[in-house]
C-alpha cells in the first residue's frame, strides 16, 4: 500500500542519515522510479527530503528539520485512518496493521479524540452482504502473488458460460462498483485482461516467478462511451421498486403517474444485460417503448414456458 510505504520511508529517513534510491527500492520491492515519486510526494507533504549525488549519495531529511507531529492536520490523519481501516476490513495483512500503528503514532494526545470522531464519521465497509464465499480467500492468494510476482492459474467463466483454463501474471487488484477484479497478463490471450473474481474458481498460486512487464492499466471509466451508446426509454413502475430503479437513474428522471406509479426515463442499451435489469423488476415494471415491449414479451413467454 502506498500510504504504508510513504510512512515507512519517512521513518527510515528519520533513523538513517542517508539512504540510496536503489536500497529503498530493494527494501520495498518496487522500482527506483517509484521511490523517486514517493520522495516527491513526501516533499509535497511538507517534509524536506533532499538528494545527494555521487559516491555515498542518496536521500536524507534536511539536518535542521525536526518532524513535527502537526505536519499532518486532523483532516489528513482522519482520512488516512479511514482509508486504512476500510481496507483492513477486506484485505488482511501485517502491512496494514503496521501502517495503522505508524499513522496513530503521529497523533498527539490532545487531538486523539477529535481525530477518532472524524475518522468514524464515514464508514466504508467493502465486505459483501452475501455472495461468493471464495472472494476473501482469493484476495489473500492474489495479494501474495502480487507481492512475490508469482503466476496464478485458475478456471474462468467467460461470457455465455464458456469455461477456460487460464494462467496469468497478476498486476493489480481492482474494486469497481462493489466487485473485485484482477488485472493480469493472460498467457492464453497474450494480452492484459480484467478478470472478475466471482467468475474464477480453482485459483492456485504457482512457484514460478515472472519478470514484470510494462504494466497496462485497465480501462475503468466508461462514462463517455455509455453516453454515446445509451438511449432513454419510457418505463412505468410501481412505487414498490422505486428504490431499486434509483440504482440506475436519478430521482429527477421519475414523474408521478397516479398515486402509486411513476413514468421513468430509463437509460438503456440494446443488450442482454439491460434486458435482465428490466426483467429483474418483475411485474412491477411495464416497458412502454414498442420495440422493447415486444422483446420483453418474448422473453417473458420463454420464462413462462419453463414452468408450463
Amino acid at each position: 500500500m502506498k500510504v504504508d510505504r510513504l510512512v515507512s520511508i519517512i521513518m527510515i529517513l528519520l533513523e538513517k542519515e542517508r539512504i540510496g534510491a536503489q536500497e529503498l527500492a530493494d527494501m520495498f520491492e518496487v522500482s527506483p522510479r517509484t521511490i523517486y515519486r514517493d520522495i516527491d510526494a513526501i516533499n509535497m507533504a511538507g517534509i524536506p527530503v533532499r538528494g545527494a549525488a555521487g559516491v555515498g549519495g542518496g536521500f536524507e531529511i534536511m539536518q535542521k528539520y525536526k518532524l513535527d507531529k502537526n505536519v499532518f492536520s486532523t483532516a489528513d490523519l482522519s482520512a488516512i485512518l479511514m482509508g486504512l481501516s476500510s481496507l483492513s476490513n477486506m484485505i488482511r495483512g501485517n502491512e496494514l496493521v503496521n501502517a495503522l500503528a505508524k499513522v496513530k503514532s503521529f497523533i498527539p494526545a490532545d487531538r486523539a479524540k477529535d481525530i477518532e470522531v472524524k475518522a468514524n464519521q464515514i464508514c466504508i465497509d467493502l465486505s459483501p452482504w452475501m455472495g461468493n464465499r471464495n472472494i476473501l480467500p482469493y484476495l489473500e492468494i492474489i495479494k501474495t502473488a502480487l507481492q512475490e510476482s508469482r503466476l496464478l492459474t485458475f478456471e474462468y467463466i467467460a461470457h455465455h458460460g464458456n469455461k477456460t483454463a487460464r494462467t496469468a501474471e497478476p498486476y493489480q487488484l481492482v474494486l469497481k462498483s462493489n466487485h473485485w477484479y484482477l488485472q493480469g497478463y493472460c498467457h492464453r490471450r497474450n494480452a492484459f485482461r480484467l478478470f472478475k473474481l466471482s467468475r474464477m474458481f480453482n485459483l492456485q498460486i504457482q512457484e514460478e516467478v515472472f519478470a514484470p512487464r510494462d504494466y497496462e492499466k485497465p480501462q475503468l471509466e466508461f462514462d463517455g462511451i455509455l453516453k454515446t451508446m445509451q438511449t432513454k426509454i419510457k418505463i412505468r413502475i410501481h412505487k414498490s421498486v422505486m428504490d431499486r430503479v434509483l440504482d440506475y437513474c436519478a430521482y429527477e428522471d421519475l414523474s408521478p403517474d397516479g398515486e402509486e406509479h411513476f413514468i421513468v426515463d430509463f437509460p438503456f442499451i440494446e443488450n442482454e444485460y439491460y434486458y435482465d435489469i428490466l426483467l429483474s423488476f418483475g411485474a412491477q415494471c411495464e416497458c412502454l417503448e414498442p420495440h422493447i415491449r415486444k422483446e420483453m414479451k418474448r422473453k417473458a413467454q420463454d420464462i413462462a414456458a419453463l414452468y408450463a
